[in-house]
């Protein structure tokens, strides 16, 4: 075991003290007043672990985000982490689910793996590096954003400015649940679609409407033929609604469809193909919208060399490094959009996210703090 190890396995109970302490914060997205209690509370950490700089960038619909720097005018590039405080979880739901610590040593709470472990254990890595009189004369960031539930919404541009600055961005979502880093997510796009067909009576003169419903059924089949699950290609129809009464041909149906891509020509392919459908029922007419997404962040050279580099970081502090994936899409995706270096799932390991059994396995905390200490102590760009 490396003095790093060992020093932060002796930190295990002062982690889940600081664990339990973030939890007990309620930060539902659209809570601002809640939220910036916990943002008020990072702040003060950051400035106690000797931060250059904090500023804050205030928002009126979620809350405040946060920048802090250490060593600002150092040499080189950052190295930045990128954390979130907001959760899913409404107002309540901590006295429905307090923290509660298990016999096998998991601490489940709302919030506990998306992503209040993260922050722990990106406080622990620098404050164990204070302490220890270990900080590197290397610039390092941390972005704290308040809305990456809804997408990032607010913080996308300011994570876009900052990146492009960084010469590392380590995302601190959870691990997987066997505490591997993931080295490449799904793309995601969102699509509406719109029918517009007539109104008719559905009994007088069912010949005369132009049927909306109709029209999309024999769209979803062409939106189902656009799959291609071997290759991690999906087109899912999650919502349709449709019709105003029994008796009438309907004029109008919308559905909602969610797309999944690993790569990148992938999702521009599955984008041109939502963009290019066409109405097939005589007098139809069709819209498609995409309301929101994020191109994915594959797993390409620069990713390989960048988990290389922290797997023989981590071998030679004694720790266990590996790699997967995700389906789902994180503000690693952004990064990875704008070509800067990105590793993700820097968190512990857990399960249950957005999950009533959502939990951290508090024996990870240690070794993903001696893991970011190192990477801030080793890392060459």
């Amino acid at each position: 075991m490396s003095d790093l190890l060992q020093y932060f396995q002796g930190q295990k109970a002062r982690m889940t003290d600081l664990l339990t302490t973030l939890v007990q914060f309620e930060t539902p997205t659209l809570g601002k007043e809640h939220v910036d209690q916990m943002g008020a509370f990072l702040e003060s950490q950051f400035r106690e672990l000797g931060a250059s700089s904090v500023r804050r960038i205030p928002q009126e619909k979620v809350g405040d985000m946060l920048l802090a720097k250490w060593n600002e005018t150092a040499p080189g590039k950052p190295i930045m982490f990128l954390i979130h405080i907001d959760t899913v979880w409404p107002l309540g739901t901590l006295a429905e689910r307090p923290v509660r610590i298990d016999d096998d040593g998991r601490l489940f709470g709302p919030g506990a793996i998306d992503m209040k472990g993260g922050i722990t254990v990106t406080l622990s890595a620098i404050r164990g590096l204070v302490e220890r009189g270990e900080m590197p004369n290397r610039p390092v960031w941390v972005l704290m954003t308040t809305d990456e539930e809804v997408g990032s919404i607010y913080s996308r541009p300011y994570i876009e400015e900052f990146c492009v600055q960084c010469g590392l961005v380590l995302v601190m979502e959870p691990a997987t649940i066997d505490e591997a880093l993931k080295t490449f997510r799904k793309g995601i796009a969102t699509y509406r679609i719109d029918i517009e067909g007539l109104p008719s009576h559905a009994g007088n003169a069912p010949e005369k409407g132009i049927n909306a419903i109709i029209e999309f059924a024999q769209q979803a089949m062409k939106l189902r033929a656009m799959n291609d699950l071997q290759h991690g290609t999906s087109v899912s129809v999650t919502m349709v609604s449709g019709g105003s009464a029994t008796n009438v041909i309907p004029a109008k149906c919308t559905a909602h469809v969610d797309t999944r891509a690993t790569s990148v020509q992938s999702w521009n392919e599955t984008y041109d193909a939502m963009m290019s459908l066409q109405p097939i029922t005589p007098g139809a007419k069709i819209a498609v919208e995409k309301i929101n997404g994020h191109v994915p962040m594959e797993r390409d050279e620069t990713m390989r060399k960048m988990f290389a580099q922290c797997k023989a970081i981590g071998e030679s502090y004694g720790l266990t490094v590996t790699e997967d994936g995700s389906g789902g899409a994180s503000d690693g995706n952004t990064v990875a959009s704008k070509g800067i270096p990105v590793l993700d799932g820097l968190g512990p390991q857990g399960d249950g996210l957005h999950a009533l059994h959502e939990h951290v396995v508090l024996n990870s905390q240690p070794r993903r703090a001696t893991l970011l200490a190192a990477m801030l102590k080793e890392w060459v760009f």
